[in-house]
């Protein structure tokens, strides 16, 4: 099954995805390849129950969107995902280079971090990169989240009149 976008208003889902896809033109030249990738994200992240924007500003910061992105520490693809986590939540076999893989790994543990913080977005992003108690990476999402991917429904609030 492929991903899909899932909006309460459907005609915000084409709004968000060129809002999204006019900010990542630099960074991914391909239409196609972006939209796919927008698509994957929104669905993984609403599915974890997360932020779509978040997540965004999370891969912004951890690979900056590049699928092939490995670490010093070996972590790997968009999200940064490191191995271990395969034996935990999935399978040896899962590749963490496979777009949706990645992106389906990388919300469940942010989803596990910020169930375990109790919401604390700060305390899980810590977590996430292994750097729990220091400033400097929760507040680098965080302002690649709110300077670079927030985005709110044109529709939110408003209300048919009769």
């Amino acid at each position: 099954m492929e991903p899909r976008l899932i909006f309460a208003n459907p005609a915000d889902a084409e709004v968000w995805l060129s809002a999204m896809s006019e900010r990542l033109k630099k960074r991914i030249p391909d239409e196609f390849v972006r939209r796919k990738l927008l698509t994957a994200i929104h669905y993984e992240a609403t599915r974890a129950g997360l932020d779509p924007q978040l997540v965004m500003g999370l891969i912004h910061v951890e690979s900056g969107f590049n699928r092939y992105a490995v670490s010093v520490v070996g972590a790997r693809g968009l999200m940064q995902v490191m191995p271990f986590w395969q034996r935990s939540i999935g399978s040896a076999e899962h590749n963490l280079f496979d777009m949706n893989t990645n992106l389906r790994y990388g919300c469940t543990i942010l989803r596990h971090y910020l169930d375990r913080e109790n919401g604390d977005y700060f305390r899980a992003l810590g977590r996430y990169n292994g750097s729990l108690g220091k400033a400097e990476y929760p507040n680098l999402v965080h302002g690649a989240w709110k300077n670079g991917y927030d985005w709110q429904s044109p529709s939110n609030g408003l209300v048919a009149q009769k």
